[in-house]
């Protein structure tokens, strides 16, 4: 979590919990977010979210536990949601990452990701994102 904002975990209620997988149930198909399990052993969740406005674009998005890592688990995972999101319109994929996570960096590209400008409507005007850009097209 410290590479997405929060070194010290989410720190949310139960409560707050569910009320946010309510609010992202509710946008289905275009939103969905995976819960990732090896062996009946919570690992992580992915999430992907196409974006119809522009261009049919996916968000993704990955966490897992650190004992879940350099398994193949998060591989299998976004192949899965990169799937799900074509499924349901997506042209394109996207990621965006903390340019130091080397390891996240290297599955993006493993998985055929190419690093692109990040495009404007990601960011607010005159922000000075650190973010490294990489999207994936159907084609």
């Amino acid at each position: 979590m410290r590479f997405v904002g929060f070194p010290d975990g989410l720190r949310q209620t139960d409560e707050e919990m569910q009320e946010w997988l309510c609010r992202s149930s509710s946008h289905r198909p275009t939103v969905k977010h995976f819960s990732i399990y090896e062996d009946a052993e919570y690992c992580g969740e992915a999430f992907c979210e196409v974006d119809r406005e522009h261009n049919n674009s996916a968000a993704l998005d990955i966490k897992l536990f650190s004992f879940a890592r350099g398994r193949g688990i998060a591989s299998q995972a976004l192949s899965f949601a990169i799937e799900e999101a074509f499924k349901n319109g997506a042209k394109t994929v996207w990621v965006d990452h903390n340019p130091q996570n080397v390891k996240a960096i290297a599955l993006y590209k493993r998985l055929g990701f190419k690093q692109k400008a990040m495009p404007g409507y990601l960011t607010s005007e005159g922000e000075n994102t650190q973010s490294i850009y990489m999207e994936l097209c159907r084609e």
